[in-house]
């Protein structure tokens, strides 16, 4: 036997649904604090490189998953 539920909700209803917290607060500030980073100095290769290096959970590996996200994104077709 084979039972489907479609639940027909946003985004929002369905975070509330299966009681995940409310990020937006703390997104909106990691954002405003990036724009102040960026807007206070010229953004060199070197502080994008510190940015991603924060952001990569395990070192080189985390980098390597990101320079293939951005590989993957600027292939034709893509």
């Amino acid at each position: 036997m084979k039972v489907t539920i479609e639940v027909d909700c946003t985004p929002e209803e369905a975070r509330r649904m299966m009681g995940l917290p409310d990020l937006t607060p703390l997104h909106d500030h990691f954002l405003t604090r990036m724009r102040e980073t960026i807007d206070g100095q010229a953004p060199s290769p070197e502080l994008i490189g510190a940015m991603f290096r924060s952001w990569a959970p395990v070192g080189d590996a985390g980098m390597d998953l990101w320079r293939q996200l951005f590989t993957a994104g600027t292939k034709p077709g893509a």
